[in-house]
Parts: structure tokens; C-alpha cells; sequence
């Protein structure tokens, strides 16, 4: 079941949302619901700080590798994809 919603904004971020809506070939309504989809997509500032603090202790304890090229890039996870398939 479909329901209206009414959003109250600035005449500025209406011509914002207008003008991406239609850059991005879609309705105003469309815009907005693909706008939240992405927001599920989005890592939070509090997720990304703890990204960073895990990967400092990692480096920290030597548990990082050397990676040269894209190649190597893509054998070292290649190799942790296969050794996570077989634990």
C-alpha cells in the first residue's frame, strides 16, 4: 500500500532534489526512495573510527601484508576467501 508523504524543505534544497532527480533520470519520489536505499549502503562515522582503530592494532601486531600491484591485490584475497572457506 502506497502512502503520500509531505516534506517540508527550503525552496534551495527542492531545486537541489529536482535538479539530481533529473540528472539521475528519475522522479522526485523515485530520488528519494533510492536515496534512502543508499543510506543502508553508507557506513556510520562511529563505524569507520572502529575500521580504523582495528586495522592500527593489526598493523601494530605485524598482521598486514605488502601489496605491489593490483594482481597481488587480488591473489591475497583470492587466498583469504579460500582459507575462510576451509576453517
Amino acid at each position: 500500500m502506497r502512502t503520500v508523504l509531505t516534506l517540508s524543505v527550503t525552496d534551495e534544497q527542492k531545486k537541489i532534489i529536482k535538479k539530481r532527480a533529473k540528472k539521475a533520470g528519475l522522479t522526485v519520489s523515485a530520488f528519494v526512495i533510492q536515496s534512502i536505499g543508499i543510506d543502508d549502503d553508507v557506513i556510520t562515522e562511529k563505524e569507520l573510527l572502529e575500521m580504523v582503530a582495528q586495522g592500527q592494532k593489526e598493523y601494530r601486531e605485524g598482521k598486514t601484508v605488502t601489496i605491489k600491484n593490483g594482481a597481488d591485490l587480488l591473489k591475497q584475497i583470492a587466498d583469504e576467501n579460500s582459507s575462510n572457506q576451509t576453517k
